[in-house]
């Protein structure tokens, strides 16, 4: 990951503004380019997912996985955002 420009804090405003399919998260104000995942990284990524899904269903768990992408937002502020390879949701 590379940092756009050091020493600029940014908000989750930046991360709107940037160009469709830039992939990047905001860490304590600071942009970070994220590389596009591998075809292995993406592999990995749905068999977890799969797994963990299928764990929920057999346990009538009571939560939902989601895939990337998809915003987490940190801290209550408007100083982080990042999108994790999955995130768990509890009911």
């Amino acid at each position: 990951m590379n940092v756009i420009q050091k020493g600029e804090t940014y908000t989750i405003e930046d991360i709107y503004a940037l160009s469709e399919g830039h992939r990047a998260e905001l860490i304590d104000g600071q942009i970070y380019d994220m590389a596009p995942p591998s075809r292995r990284h993406q592999r990995i990524l749905n068999f977890i997912n799969t797994e963990i899904n299928l764990y929920i269903r057999k346990n009538d768990g009571e939560c939902e996985v989601y895939p990337s992408p998809f915003a987490v937002f940190l801290n209550e502020d408007d100083h982080n955002y990042v999108e994790p390879d999955k995130t768990e949701y509890d009911y």
